[in-house]
């Protein structure tokens, strides 16, 4: 069954981190000061929405190489009852995928509720000076990339480049509800 995301106050600044990555790091919110745009995506392994935007998100990473942008997914399921969302299980997709983004894993769970997640995917953006400029989905179409007409997180991060707002700052993120322990 799909879950929608709440709508969040825009505005707010980025809560702070202190995560593990796939890469063997710990990764914080300081960590992507130099980045005039955050992404910060709330994805897993299993969720076939997540699945279905993965080389998506690989996609606009490359297409955005260059730019002052800094994209990185966390994972916050439980992995006890959803084994394929485990940190070892994470690493192996990153590897098969080619990630090229940080993939972080929330195993407290206390980074998701500080940014008020609510589904896979669900992309939270912020400009320079770290506060939420848009909340919500990547694209207009999870089923069928060709086939979407509005790319939501792509224009969101455009403007912010730009020096302007987005013109849409809020969609409803829609995928499977975060797996709560």
């Amino acid at each position: 069954m799909a879950t929608e995301s709440k709508p969040i106050e825009l505005g707010l600044p980025c809560p702070t981190f202190s995560l593990p990555g796939v890469d063997g790091k710990l990764h914080g919110l300081d960590d992507y000061r130099a980045s005039d745009v955050l992404v910060i995506g709330f994805t897993c392994n299993h969720c076939p929405y997540v699945q279905a935007y993965e080389m998506r998100l690989v996609d606009l990473v490359k297409e955005l190489r260059g730019k002052s942008v800094s994209f990185l997914c966390i994972n916050s399921n439980d992995e006890k009852k959803y084994p394929e969302d485990s940190f070892e299980e994470m690493k192996i997709r990153a590897q098969k995928l080619g990630f090229n983004f940080d993939y972080l894993r929330d195993e407290s769970q206390q980074t998701a509720k500080a940014f008020n997640a609510a589904c896979t995917p669900e992309f939270f953006v912020y400009g320079k000076d770290r506060r939420l400029s848009y909340h919500g989905r990547l694209d207009d179409n999870h089923k069928n990339a060709k086939a979407a007409k509005e790319h939501y997180l792509k224009e969101a991060i455009l403007s912010l480049l730009e020096g302007s707002t987005p013109k849409l700052s809020q969609t409803s993120a829609i995928g499977c509800g975060i797996k709560w322990k």
